[in-house]
């Protein structure tokens, strides 16, 4: 059985034709207008998050490219002092 999330309600302005859209896209995933909003804004925020975590890794670079196993670098690091 899912765990029960505490919710809180929000108000939001939206434009009558998008507010339209919503509702019909909602009723075709048989759907209510708040889940079908909550279902939008996490995958929204996960593609947001993917994305980050993407760019992050291409700053980085490939750990293994750039010298190998970190535990042995501080360790032959530590060494020389």
């Amino acid at each position: 059985m899912p765990v029960k999330r505490a919710s809180a309600k929000v108000m939001v302005s939206l434009p009558e034709d998008l507010l339209e859209r919503i509702d019909t896209h909602a009723r075709a995933r048989r759907a209510t207008r708040s889940g079908f909003l909550r279902e939008l804004a996490e995958r929204e925020l996960n593609v947001s998050a993917n994305q980050e975590r993407s760019g992050i890794e291409a700053l980085l670079g490939d750990p293994v490219h750039l010298g190998g196993d970190a535990t042995k670098r501080i360790r032959a690091d530590r060494r020389s002092r």
